[in-house]
């Protein structure tokens, strides 16, 4: 059965679906700037499993232009349910200058595939910001979609590696700048690679962060630990280990896949909180990137009202070559009415359970300041 009328795409262009086997999907997301960890197989696999994955390649006269990989969540029996696109499409190839073309027949192929022939609602939460101008909102809405209900535009700060080292340096904010030199005159061991070993060593503290600071995690980080095992070596996470006294003090996770480098963990020891070490991470991974022609530094997530102490911290690492901007935010293209029902059903029980956790938390705080005053 069909939902609603799909749209052709341009004469030029052509689109595959799940033609690609997993060596190919990556040989492809090596050819965009905009590729990323979140559109990797490995992620995909991990996070819904080989079955509820599914990829589309978008060529121009043979050329692969733009790429997308959704990860498919249905309901048992009934056709119904959600296709989910994160930091997706993939669509600026390198060097291909202004290709908002290929964008929006992406887009189009998108919708035809998940919409218009298998009946899903589809969502999109594409890699843009505010600075990239109102256009690319205006080709979402004639491609038939809309803001998701709900929807909140969180911010990031994008860091400029372009200028010189030393002018980066000298850009840090005055409490980063002065933190870094006092750390680099400690005798600190660092530690980097992509293997499992380091990544046993990262959770270690990163659960005594968690554990300290009481808070829910966003992520978990065991499947991120699988998604690295399931990553080609090219395109394994970066993970960068301080030592104080012989013991990891403080640690940090990255992904370089593309032009811009993703911060996605940091954690530092109960032992290692007044150790300096992220200060000495942050900046190791700063000079790796220059070296490996890494242009930009997205600091994954600020809020200056919830987490103050790490948006000062990405702020001043960032300090003057730092852009704090807005995702667009998520997208979406209903399906059939069953399953645009059943996905805002299941969103309704999911944001209920988040507050149960929320609120549980809050009490477990609340009873535990008494104890900690006495």
């Amino acid at each position: 059965m069909r939902f609603r009328e799909a749209r052709p795409l341009e004469r030029e262009y052509k689109v595959e679906v799940d033609l690609v086997d997993e060596q190919e999907w990556y040989n492809a997301l090596q050819l965009f700037d905009d590729a990323n960890l979140y559109q990797t197989w490995a992620y995909g696999t991990v996070m819904s499993g080989r079955s509820n994955i599914s990829h589309l390649v978008l060529r121009r006269q043979g050329a692969v232009v733009a790429v997308a990989q959704a990860r498919i969540a249905k309901i048992p029996v009934i056709p119904a349910g959600m296709a989910y696109i994160l930091w997706g499409p993939v669509w600026r190839r390198r060097g291909a200058g202004d290709a908002t073309d290929a964008f929006q027949q992406m887009v189009r192929a998108l919708r035809n595939e998940f919409v218009c022939k298998r009946g899903l609602t589809l969502r999109l939460s594409p890699r843009l910001f505010d600075s990239d101008g109102s256009s690319f909102n205006a080709i979402l809405e004639s491609e038939g979609f809309s803001p998701a209900l709900g929807n909140t535009s969180s911010k990031t700060i994008l860091m400029d590696l372009s200028p010189q080292l030393d002018e980066l340096r000298q850009g840090l904010g005055g409490n980063w700048k002065r933190n870094l030199k006092l750390v680099k005159r400690t005798e600190m061991e660092m530690i980097e690679g992509s293997t499992d070993n380091l990544f046993t060593l990262f959770i270690d503290i990163y659960q005594e962060m968690v554990s300290r600071k009481n808070f829910v995690e966003p992520n978990d980080i065991n499947q991120f630990r699988s998604i690295q095992s399931h990553l080609p070596e090219k395109f394994k996470m970066k993970i960068a280990l301080c030592k104080s006294g012989g013991q990891v003090c403080a640690g940090a996770i990255c992904s370089t896949i593309g032009e811009t480098a993703v911060y996605l963990f940091g954690a530092t020891s109960d032992a290692g909180m007044k150790s300096r070490g992220s200060y000495l991470l942050q900046w190791s991974f700063i000079e790796q990137f220059k070296r490996d022609g890494v242009t930009s530094y997205d600091l994954n997530g600020v809020n200056p009202v919830a987490n103050p102490g790490t948006y000062t911290f990405k702020n001043d690492l960032a300090g003057r070559s730092g852009k704090e901007v807005s995702h667009l935010g998520r997208f979406e293209s209903k399906g059939s009415l069953l399953s645009h029902l059943c996905v805002h059903s299941g969103e309704t029980a999911r944001e209920y359970w988040r507050e149960v956790k929320r609120l549980s938390r809050a009490k477990r705080v609340a009873n535990l300041l008494p104890r900690l005053a006495r």
